[in-house]
């Protein structure tokens, strides 16, 4: 038999999901992978039941159905202060995931190097591995997870094809500056280079901090290819509906890459998702109310299990230090943490570049009971 693809021998499977699998063998409370467990908005869940009725249950535009990018064009241009074009600036893809693979396709060539801050969500190096590209490791910094400006620049120097920015960021809820993202398209200006976003958390950000959509900011709106999903704003995970917003030439051969990926994102969940689209601003000022309390519940709760945090500026993360208890593998104690106490996390090594083996992940994406059922079960780990 011939050799398989080398280009896997570089990174795993989804170490997010395999804790899911674990968390499920167990019988575990999952707060490893992030989605909500409870119901997407009625009016959603509404619109669902009549595009089930009468469709549209065929192909649509291959980059996105007319409504929803007229929809999504309108209330993005609202957040993020630019023109958009639903026929010039959109590509409607499934999920956030692939928009990220389809922009890292779109604009790398083998042999590119691409920056990516670390901790990272472990989908961006599979993505660069997968395009041929190099991966160039930029360490955020405890406990603010801030960057050093000069290691940036450094960076910056060896003429990176271009930079991937999750913001609010997935594993630790940093909420990049405004100060420091026009550092960084500075940088990307002067050594031209294209931004990738992943900013699916953009409706999931504390006080006092505020998202800035980079491409928002002076120069930018050209070589920024700004992806993100229907997914956690709306708590629709499993619907698969993200997208990318980008300029036109960009979007261009976005277009040509998704059609040959996945051909198009499902009708009928386009055609439902527009209801949420259409939502007023209430929404999302009470998803926020809703997170940021949640944050709290869970945050005292890690403080009574006497648990060390880096308590999140965004997203529905959080951090825990488990430096204390000895255990060298933040993998086994994950099993352990998931068999023994009943909840299952995510280790943080498959986030960082750096030889870290100290952190693990928690979400508190989930209904209050179910985050009080969790703490009740963390409060055990030290007496265990």
């Amino acid at each position: 038999m011939p050799n398989l693809s080398n280009k896997l021998d570089w990174f795993t499977e989804s170490v997010i999901r395999k804790m899911t699998r674990i968390s499920n063998d167990y019988g575990a409370i999952n707060l490893s992978q992030g989605f909500p467990d409870w119901e997407p908005p009625k009016a959603i869940t509404e619109a669902l039941k009549e595009a089930a009725s009468h469709g549209p249950h065929q192909y649509e535009i291959t980059w996105g159905s007319n409504e929803f990018r007229e929809k999504l064009a309108k209330k993005q241009e609202k957040y993020m202060g630019i023109e958009i074009n639903p026929n010039e600036n959109i590509v409607v893809t499934c999920g956030s995931t692939e928009a990220m693979m389809v922009a890292m396709m779109s604009v790398c060539d083998r042999g590119d190097k691409v920056i990516v801050f670390s901790p990272f969500y472990e989908n961006y190096g599979a993505d660069a591995i997968l395009c041929g590209a190099e991966p160039i490791y930029i360490p955020l910094i405890p406990p603010k997870f801030n960057f050093d400006k000069e290691v940036l620049k450094k960076a910056f120097e060896e003429k990176p094809k271009a930079l991937i920015l999750c913001n609010p960021s997935n594993p630790v809820g940093k909420v990049f500056t405004r100060d420091e993202l026009l550092y960084i398209s500075d940088l990307a200006k002067k050594y031209d280079t294209f931004v990738i976003t992943d900013e699916v958390y953009e409706h999931i950000v504390y006080k006092p901090y505020k998202h800035t959509y980079i491409a928002s900011l002076p120069g930018m709106k050209e070589r920024t290819i700004s992806c993100s999903s229907l997914s956690k704003t709306y708590s629709i995970t499993g619907w698969r509906l993200g997208y990318i917003i980008a300029d036109k030439k960009i979007v261009d051969n976005c277009k040509k890459v998704h059609d040959f990926l996945t051909v198009g994102a499902a009708a009928p969940l386009q055609k439902a998702a527009c209801a949420g689209l259409s939502l007023g601003e209430d929404y999302y000022e009470e998803l926020i109310e809703i997170y940021g309390r949640k944050k709290q519940l869970f945050l005292n709760g890690l403080e009574e299990a006497k648990l060390k945090y880096f308590e999140p500026q965004g997203a529905y993360y959080v951090l825990v230090d488990i430096s204390e208890f000895g255990e060298k593998s933040d993998y086994k104690f994950c099993q352990w943490l998931a068999k023994e106490v009943g909840v299952a996390a995510v280790p943080g090594s498959s986030f960082f570049k750096e030889d870290v083996n100290n952190y693990i992940r928690f979400h508190f994406a989930k209904k209050d009971e179910t985050l009080i059922e969790a703490i009740k079960r963390l409060k055990k780990i030290k007496a265990l």
